[in-house]
């Protein structure tokens, strides 16, 4: 005979948090290396201007690179301000409107973020 103590407790979303965390930690690496890279072309290339910089974002793996990591700061905001609009505001309607206010802003950045990329 199996004697059950306390109650059962119904456990969903195992591992929710993980998928969220992981991300954060791999947009970050996207972001670092991306800035160790442009660094050191900043340093290598001589002086700074206009011209040293158009250069630098004239190749098209820079641009693609550039644009990666835009995607990966805003998937790193997002997680970020979306965990903040719920562990903080719990009025459901304001939770919701502060995240879709949040994907708007973030979205109309990364449409910007074209326009001057690819504007060079």
């Amino acid at each position: 005979m199996a004697i059950n103590y306390g109650s059962k407790r119904l456990v969903v979303g195992a591992h929710y948090g993980l998928r969220d965390w992981l991300m954060q930690r791999i947009t970050a690496v996207i972001m670092l290396v991306y800035t160790a890279l442009l660094l050191l072309q900043v340093l290598a290339g001589g002086p700074l201007g206009y011209d040293s910089w158009a250069t630098i974002f004239s190749r098209q793996w820079m641009k693609a690179l550039t644009f990666v990591v835009f995607i990966s700061l805003a998937w790193h905001a997002w997680v970020g301000l979306r965990d903040v609009w719920m562990d903080y505001v719990k009025p459901v309607g304001m939770r919701l409107l502060g995240q879709v206010i949040t994907l708007v802003w973030l979205v109309g950045c990364l449409g910007w973020a074209v326009q001057v990329l690819w504007r060079l």
